[in-house]
């Protein structure tokens, strides 16, 4: 039987103890560690008052700079900026250029924060969009486009939020990056503490952005974007936390600062940081790597895709298959998905839905008990 880690999430798992959460990719349960660290926030912020900046900007932000660092392989944690998610990333990245319309290629599989926006900008006339499909072949697509420099900027998923697939070409899109442009944003979010991920050798070419709310168990309020050095120099979007080595500075100007924090806005709510380094803390102290719960989480999913093949949603396909890299969700694909994942939800069992693909997710708090009890109730629907 597989190790049990619920010792680590007692408040979550206690708050609805009748719930199976199978929808960590979508809302990661919060571990006891970011209760922890949600009370120093407001515990600095009570005996520190004015002064709490020093503590928050001197040690709580290089200590989640250096817990990305470590995570991606970067060279230097200060090319590390947060903010309070990554759509704030995406719209300063684009105020950096100058051209417009802004002219982007991205998949048709992005996530909704690039979606939306992308979609209202080409119906401003900001920005004109060009799409590949995604799926099959998406790598040689989107490279074969991305080669021809007709872009300002390129958009990608590391890993797709609707299928798990992986994209596999980055050192292909670095090699078309450069400062005066194309620029590459890789949406890191399905990815990040999710699959072991050596960004080191992309570090000097390609953006990264992710985020706290799933698999870094950390909630919303925090996301970070890496910055390579002089890509973006000038966000046109800024707010005076990006001139934060310059307060002191007589007025004139518009200066940044020469660090990833040039993408930082104005006065933010630390929280979400507070949590996100007690979580990496001690994900630290119980010796908790990426690679020790992926190892966890491709055990239970193994054993889910043998026990739904007593159900009905042992018929699905199976949009990703195990492999060596894999995401923490496995994607089922029927007509009939979104009517599974209301009969689930009516029995306190929680997955979720995109188009015709049910998506069953994995985490640290589940053990082999719990994908029992999934198979049992899948096998009543």
């Amino acid at each position: 039987m597989t190790q049990s880690y619920k010792h680590l999430f007692q408040r979550s798992l206690a708050a609805n103890a009748d719930r199976l959460h199978f929808a960590a990719h979508s809302h990661h349960l919060w571990p006891d560690a970011s209760w922890l660290g949600h009370q120093a926030a407001w515990e600095d912020a009570a005996r520190l008052a004015d002064t709490k900046w020093r503590r928050v900007m001197e040690e709580m932000w290089p200590a989640g700079q250096g817990h990305v660092a470590r995570e991606l392989g970067l060279p230097d944690p200060s090319s590390v900026c947060f903010a309070g998610n990554t759509h704030d990333f995406l719209i300063r990245i684009v105020s950096a250029i100058d051209r417009r319309p802004v002219r982007i290629l991205a998949t048709a599989g992005e996530f909704h924060s690039f979606t939306r926006q992308a979609a209202r900008w080409v119906e401003s006339g900001e920005v004109v969009l060009e799409t590949v499909e995604a799926g099959e072949g998406v790598e040689e697509r989107l490279v074969e486009r991305a080669r021809s420099g007709d872009h300002d900027l390129i958009v990608v998923s590391h890993v797709a939020f609707g299928t798990g697939r992986v994209f596999g070409a980055l050192s292909d899109l670095a090699a078309v990056a450069a400062p005066e442009g194309p620029w590459v944003l890789v949406d890191g979010y399905h990815g990040f503490m999710a699959v072991e991920t050596d960004f080191s050798a992309y570090a000097g070419a390609l953006f990264y952005t992710a985020g706290g709310y799933k698999y870094a168990m950390s909630g919303e309020g925090i996301g970070f974007l890496h910055a390579p050095p002089g890509f973006a120099p000038r966000p046109g979007i800024t707010g005076w936390y990006a001139a934060f080595d310059d307060l002191s500075a007589p007025l004139g100007g518009v200066g940044y600062a020469p660090d990833g924090r040039r993408f930082l806005g104005s006065t933010f709510d630390v929280s979400g940081l507070y949590r996100f380094v007690a979580v990496r803390d001690m994900l630290a102290r119980e010796g908790l790597s990426t690679a020790t719960i992926s190892a966890h989480v491709a055990g239970l999913r193994d054993q889910l895709i043998g026990g739904l093949d007593r159900s009905p949603l042992g018929d699905m396909e199976i949009v990703n298959p195990p492999g060596p890299v894999q995401a923490r969700f496995l994607a089922l694909r029927s007509p009939r998905a979104a009517d599974w994942q209301a009969a689930l939800l009516a029995r306190d069992v929680y997955t979720d839905v995109r188009g015709d693909v049910l998506r069953i997710g994995i985490g640290l708090y589940h053990d082999a008990r719990d994908v029992e009890a999934f198979c049992d109730a899948a096998t009543k629907l």
